[in-house]
């Protein structure tokens, strides 16, 4: 049995960057990240857009606010530190119709009061910051930008290491024993015993929070957001980050352009009820997981009053061209073969 202060269940970037500041805060504890995978961020973190959000959408005052502002202000500056590449490259939130105008100017009052750089922009300026995209008018957000958080990981796994602390990775946790004071967790070839365990496990969170004996009260249900690329030669249809005014209903969907960091250009997303918690395509099902979540009364209350909207982005997800007539909502001129 290893014996630490501190499991840490889960390395993708939350559980990497909770392991960094504790090694570099308390460096006389012993901190251990678990990760089931054989590398580091191999899934929500190392899946995702890749955008640094500056916090324009969130409520002022609230934690959401205040995360997204603090945390982008430490993330560009570890970047900074550590030559990982990002770049705040800018986004532009556009009104395409006379209806999105008002949301539009909701969302760059929220901006201001969140103490966000943003500047409101007539369709002339949008042009020249994105020549190809539609919108009567937009909102110009210069802080917002791109990273490789991959990259990110990898330097944070570097830095815990260099500080004393573990990353192991092929370390699925499968149980968690509460011998005394102690928490001791279980693997298929270690056991890792420690004063604290943080659970950062991310779509398997809650049955980390089972195996401890409590109850998490709530359920993940997984959503897969699905994207296309665009071929290389209509990569100048865009050049850094395009955004619709989201609909306050369902402010998590909407697709957008995104630039990322290698220079392709991603546009998207579905979002599309997975059968696994990491299924990441239609053909990846998981009947245990499946059933657990059609079964839950949270997905129930769910389904009977966002069906409409869940078939809608089912046929997006499974027709190229209703996915392409979203996305020319943006770029007018995108076309099927881009």
């Amino acid at each position: 049995m290893s014996s630490h202060d501190i499991i840490i269940i889960g390395g993708g970037v939350v559980g990497l960057a909770t392991a960094y500041h504790l090694t570099r805060h308390y460096p006389q504890r012993r901190v251990v990240v678990l990760e089931k995978e054989e590398r580091v961020a191999a899934h929500q973190t190392g899946r995702n857009s890749g955008v640094i959000h500056s916090g324009i959408y969130y409520r002022p005052g609230s934690l959401k606010a205040e995360n997204c502002r603090e945390g982008k202000r430490a993330l560009v500056a570890f970047c900074e530190r550590e030559g990982v590449a990002y770049d705040l490259c800018g986004k532009v939130i556009t009104a395409v119709t006379e209806e999105e105008v008002p949301r539009l100017h909701a969302i760059y009052a929220r901006g201001l009061e969140n103490r966000i750089s943003c500047e409101r922009i007539p369709r002339e300026r949008l042009l020249e910051l994105e020549p190809h995209a539609a919108g009567r008018e937009a909102i110009w957000v210069p802080e917002a930008g791109i990273v490789d958080y991959v990259g990110v990981c990898l330097r944070l796994a570097e830095r815990i290491r260099e500080a004393g602390g573990e990353v192991v990775t092929g370390a699925e946790v499968v149980g968690v024993v509460r011998r005394g004071r102690a928490l001791t967790a279980l693997t298929r070839g270690a056991e890792y015993s420690g004063g604290y365990l943080i659970n950062c496990a991310g779509l398997y969170s809650d049955h980390v929070t089972r195996m401890t004996g409590e109850d998490p009260e709530v359920q993940i249900l997984p959503f897969r957001g699905e994207y296309y690329e665009l071929e290389p030669h209509a990569r100048r249809l865009c050049r850094n980050l395009i955004y619709p005014v989201p609909d306050p209903a369902f402010p998590f969907l909407g697709v957008h352009f995104t630039r990322m960091i290698d220079g392709s250009v991603e546009c998207g997303p579905s979002a599309i009820l997975a059968f696994a918690r990491e299924g990441y395509t239609f053909g990846e099902v998981n009947v245990r997981e499946l059933a657990e979540m059609l079964f839950f009364p949270g997905f129930l209350r769910l389904a009977r009053r966002h069906w409409r909207t869940g078939i809608l982005e089912v046929q997006q997800s499974l027709s190229k061209s209703v996915f392409l007539r979203k996305l020319q909502h943006l770029i007018p001129e995108i076309g099927p073969d881009d």
